[in-house]
């Protein structure tokens, strides 16, 4: 029997790429990110789809003007990505990753 190694994912809105977010992961890290900021304009992006863009740059080393056209446009996951990376979020990240999966190993 044929195990494909894309992630499962429910109700995909577009084919997907083998670094996506599994739902499994994706339920870990959306209790992560930081909340809207409740004022100013509402977000208009899905964050599960700006980190699976962010996870393609980085597996692929490709640059961020040359992601596939059916990810976010480069311009705003980057914009997420530096932000993220200025407030420390990316190794909160994995601070909080790293200590659950330790827990869960002991």
């Amino acid at each position: 029997m044929y195990h494909s190694r894309l992630p499962e994912i429910a109700n995909p809105h577009r084919r997907a790429y083998a670094r996506d977010l599994s739902d499994a992961e994706w339920e870990v890290i959306e209790l992560l990110l930081p909340n809207d900021k409740g004022f100013g304009r509402p977000r208009t992006v899905d964050l599960r789809e700006i980190l699976n863009t962010i996870f393609y740059m980085q597996r692929t080393g490709c640059q961020w003007e040359m992601l596939p056209h059916d990810l976010p446009a480069h311009a705003t996951a980057y914009n997420y990505f530096q932000k993220w990376q200025r407030q420390g979020n990316w190794s909160m990240f994995h601070d909080i990753l790293r200590h659950q999966l330790r827990q869960e190993m002991d």
